[in-house]
């Protein structure tokens, strides 16, 4: 016995006529989402380059909703029971080849159909099994990651503390460094103010000492000019006495 003819398979179908591909271009892609629910059809599809993938999935998404929208399905319960691309038309183009002859060119299309259907009690048992368990090990999966990166965080938080630590310990060290310098280079500035404070008094003595030295050199000068003078003044009415004398001595003769 037979099976059910195409066209007279249970479930919610959508189907799309004349598209420009070649029906063996469709199948390809058809075969690998057969049997499985909607979910992970919709998965495989993504996951799949093929330019047929487009298509079969929007035949796909038209299908679930008319399941939704006109059976009262629930969309996680259905599954691709069938799936098949027939041919369409063909239309024949030519081209010119050598010797006067004719290409043919052979543009095919095909009628895709997706039906879809609702699992038996025991598929949507271990549906759900299936992904309650890959939801666990999902969530598993995050909490660890989360936890890795936060352990990730604090660990690298505690780096940038020690390292912003140790650069402010040598920010702290510079500083006193600097302060250090500046303390130095003041007191070797006031020690050598002090120098030369002490030299200049020290000149500054000299200075007075030779002018003091002059000063009383120049009174001596003086002293001593006032005694030359003073001695000058007393020897010159002697002289002029005993010019007198003379002067008399010779009137004297004279008369005589």
């Amino acid at each position: 016995m037979t099976g059910p003819k195409t066209n007279e398979r249970p479930g919610t179908r959508a189907s799309v006529r004349g598209y420009h591909m070649s029906a063996s271009k469709a199948r390809v892609v058809l075969n690998l989402i057969r049997g499985e629910d909607v979910t992970t059809a919709r998965e495989i599809l993504a996951g799949t380059t093929r330019e047929a993938a487009d298509v079969v999935g929007k035949v796909l998404a038209s299908a679930v909703a008319n399941a939704v929208n006109n059976d009262a399905m629930i969309a996680d319960e259905l599954f691709v029971s069938a799936a098949y691309a027939d041919e369409g038309i063909t239309m024949k183009r030519f081209t010119p080849r050598a010797r006067g002859r004719a290409g043919a060119i052979r543009k095919r299309s095909c009628s895709i159909t997706v039906i879809v259907s609702r699992l038996d009690e025991e598929r949507l048992e271990t549906l759900r099994n299936s992904r309650s368990a890959q939801a666990t090990a999902s969530r598993a999966r995050r909490v660890s990651t989360s936890r890795r990166r936060a352990d990730q965080t604090a660990s690298l938080n505690k780096r940038e503390t020690a390292a912003a630590v140790a650069a402010e310990n040598e920010a702290l060290e510079a500083e006193a460094r600097e302060a250090e310098a500046r303390e130095n280079e003041s007191f070797d500035n006031e020690s050598t103010a002090v120098e030369a404070s002490e030299h200049d008094v020290d000149a500054t003595d000299a200075i007075d000492a030779t002018e003091a030295t002059e000063a009383e050199s120049d009174v001596s000068d003086a002293h001593e000019n006032e005694k030359t003078d003073t001695a000058m003044t007393e020897q010159e009415p002697v002289v002029e006495a005993s010019s007198d004398e003379t002067v008399s001595e010779d009137t004297t003769e004279e008369t005589n």
